[in-house]
């Protein structure tokens, strides 16, 4: 059986959409036995997420993870349509809602998803940011320029000069409403992984999947201080930990920074996918 991952097709964005299609028409060509979408395929809102999941033509289980951008809503409350909407969007399409639901594709072995989130853990430590700004999605810089922000600035704890030059901001802070913290949301997130991966310790091998960053080792190189703001919304530390107490997880697959990555954790194999913007690409796992 060949289990085929990919993730961050971004079918909504006009400089991703020609690509994603490619991707897709090579995925029905090869086939695979099953197929593992890692989150971002699009935006919920309108009607690209199915437009998208529609144009793979595969026999066997599609099973679909939600990224960040799937809970992005011009609406009131992300959480709603995650735990709600999007699941039943999916399976009336036919895919497996993997975020609640392991699936099992043989007796032996299993798939266990999440879409993970962040808590900041993954922050780069030199831009001596305070935390105000991350739980605010925008960095010191920005937050000089918009006025709504500005409050940030009248707090007694010091911002480094170095701060204030990084102008950047993060997009979550627009479009996701939890109506719960960041790490309010990672922890309830791996509480369901660990309910699940808990029911899973008599399956002999199970493959993970998380659509943020899990492990620093899986995160892009530094590129200047204007990106490495957007660090602190990768992933969490907390999440390989806890992937890592199960010994029959042989593989962990996630997505989100657009740059492939690979490390090994004892007998785990840990992959970024890689996808991004302008590239796509996939994994072809042997089951």
């Amino acid at each position: 059986m060949r289990l085929l991952i990919t993730a961050d097709l971004h079918y909504n964005h006009p400089r991703s959409q020609a690509l994603a299609r490619q991707l897709i028409e090579q995925i029905n060509a090869l086939q695979p036995d099953a197929l593992l979408v890692v989150g971002d395929t699009a935006v919920a809102d309108g009607d690209a997420l199915e437009t998208c999941l529609k144009l793979f033509d595969l026999p066997g289980p599609k099973l679909f993870l939600a990224g960040n951008h799937e809970l992005w809503t011009h609406g009131p409350d992300s959480y709603a349509l995650f735990t709600h909407e999007l699941p039943q969007r999916v399976q009336a399409l036919g895919w497996h809602w993997l975020e609640t639901q392991p699936f099992h594709l043989t007796d032996q072995v299993a798939v266990v998803g999440s879409v993970g989130w962040y808590d900041y853990s993954m922050a780069a430590a030199q831009l001596k940011i305070p935390l105000r700004f991350y739980q605010a999605k925008i960095s010191p810089g920005a937050a000089v320029r918009f006025s709504q922000f500005k409050y940030l600035l009248d707090d007694p704890e010091p911002v480094p000069p170095s701060a204030l030059e990084i102008i950047a901001r993060w997009n979550d802070g627009k479009f996701v409403k939890l109506g719960r913290s960041d790490p309010q949301f990672l922890t309830e997130r791996l509480a369901s992984l660990t309910r699940q991966l808990d029911e899973l310790r008599s399956t002999p091998r199970v493959i993970a999947a998380v659509h943020h960053v899990p492990f620093l080792e899986l995160t892009p190189p530094r590129h200047g201080d204007q990106w490495d703001f957007a660090r602190a919304y990768l992933g969490s530390v907390r999440l390989g930990e806890l992937l890592l107490r199960y010994p029959n997880i042989s593989h962990i697959f996630c997505g989100h920074s657009h740059v492939p990555a690979e490390a090994h954790f004892g007998t785990v194999h840990a992959i970024n996918i890689g996808s991004g913007y302008r590239n796509k690409t996939f994994r072809l796992l042997d089951i």
